[in-house]
């Protein structure tokens, strides 16, 4: 990646999806990413609704995206098509949902280069590569679905990484299905993998290949790990067991949002 170019992406960001992950993605790769957060109230206005998730939170979340240098939040200076005055950039990228003639107008007026991504450009969700880590640290684990990935993963990933490098073994499609009943997952294997790759906190997203509560047991003894981490919600299927079998120090997190934010569950966001 080349750090000499500045690179904005100005989006809405209140249910963040792996198309939003992707269009980040992709845009790093052209230099060093900034993104711009829009206030509540400018978005609430051009929608009609309330957002469902408020700024700080949003923020929060952008933060911990591997992809993202830093977030920006927008002051009144500017308008949903514009970018603030004090905000210098060598390239505002865009997806074509999000494109427009104004957008387009503004960046060639300020002589900013203007570049949109297709559909087809930002199609696919491309396994994360391992992030780096320093040697000697611990490996610790954790299982789980990930299905409406949110704020309260985010702080659950930031909370384990603190123990060591923090490997994500997500459920395969089949095992969430005969856990968790019909209509489960609503994303495939392959998006989920993506979606918590993508979190600087996270070391490797890997989906699972076993069965049951521990389908995580392949990757598991595969892995060695010295730490497998739980919410308090996860603490049940016989993990504590497990681990006390293979000598792998067993830790139970408790569900605690990050400061100022609301606490959020998957199950509640979904509505089943």
């Amino acid at each position: 990646m080349s750090s000499s170019k500045k690179i904005i992406v100005s989006g809405r960001f209140d249910d963040i999806k792996s198309s939003d992950l992707r269009l980040l993605e992709e845009a790093s790769k052209l230099g060093e990413l900034i993104v711009l957060l829009w206030p509540d109230a400018t978005l609430e206005k051009i929608a009609g609704k309330a957002l469902k998730f408020p700024l700080a939170e949003r923020k929060y979340f952008l933060n911990a995206v591997r992809y993202v240098s830093r977030v920006v939040e927008a002051d009144g200076s500017a308008n949903f098509d514009t970018l603030p005055k004090n905000l210098r950039c060598d390239l505002w990228v865009d997806c074509e949902t999000n494109a427009n003639a104004s957008r387009k107008k503004f960046a060639a007026e300020n002589k900013t280069a203007y570049r949109v991504f297709s559909a087809d450009e930002l199609k696919g969700f491309p396994e994360p590569p391992p992030m780096p880590s320093a040697p000697g640290k611990k490996k610790v684990i954790a299982t789980g679905c990930y299905d409406w990935f949110h704020s309260g993963h985010v702080r659950f990933t930031e909370e384990a990484s603190a123990y060591g490098d923090l490997y994500i073994c997500l459920g395969n499609d089949a095992n969430v299905l005969l856990l968790k009943g019909p209509g489960h997952p609503l994303l495939t294997q392959e998006e989920r993998r993506y979606v918590a790759g993508s979190i600087k906190y996270v070391k490797q997203a890997l989906i699972t290949t076993g069965s049951g509560w521990v389908d995580a047991d392949p990757e598991i003894r595969r892995l060695k790990p010295d730490i497998y981490v739980v919410n308090e919600d996860g603490d049940k299927g016989g993990k504590r067991e497990y681990c006390q079998q293979l000598g792998i120090e067993y830790l139970v997190l408790k569900r605690t949002p990050a400061p100022g934010l609301p606490k959020r569950s998957s199950t509640d966001l979904r509505g089943f």
